[in-house]
């Protein structure tokens, strides 16, 4: 297996000097998505998204588990589903599956990438370089750039009432 490392080379933002939000574009069931944060205790598909991925209502199992935010607020949950993610470093793949906790809040992102799916992926995150890295079936490694132009529209966006 070879190392994972990160180079100045990995770094293909704008801007050196960031302290950016992880933001990706990823595929779920053949859909691509937009708008996905990379930092997260649990992994979140926002109900807007789910209606917008036109999924069948029949594959969402009941859940009514509240989660708790950063300052304690008890945010409802509507479901959850287990949705095929594919995760693409150009013609490379690497697919997991992932249960994300649908949640009907307002947000400027899609999806809440969170630890669970992160770990299983086996991911390496850098987040001076806006990458991460992980190995591919073939024991290849595939690296993933986070788009900071989109990460600083969504930081914008949250940021009006």
């Amino acid at each position: 297996m070879p190392p994972i490392i990160f180079t100045d080379d990995d770094f293909h933002g704008l801007d050196h000097q960031q302290d950016d939000p992880m933001v990706i574009t990823i595929e779920i069931e053949n859909y691509t998505v937009q708008k996905v944060l990379v930092d997260s205790s649990v992994d979140i598909l926002y109900w807007a998204t789910y209606q917008k991925l036109q999924l069948p209502d029949m594959a969402m199992v009941p859940y009514d588990e509240p989660i708790y935010g950063f300052s304690g607020e008890q945010v409802s949950t509507r479901n959850y589903i287990d949705l095929h993610h594919v995760f693409r470093d150009c013609t490379q793949t690497k697919t997991i599956l992932i249960r994300f906790l649908i949640i009907d809040a307002p947000t400027s992102y899609n999806v809440l990438l969170g630890r669970p799916s992160l770990n299983t992926l086996g991911t390496v995150v850098s987040t001076p370089h806006l990458a991460m890295k992980f190995l591919s079936p073939s024991g290849d490694i595939l690296t993933i750039h986070y788009d900071q132009c989109l990460a600083r529209e969504c930081y914008i966006a949250s940021l009006r009432p």
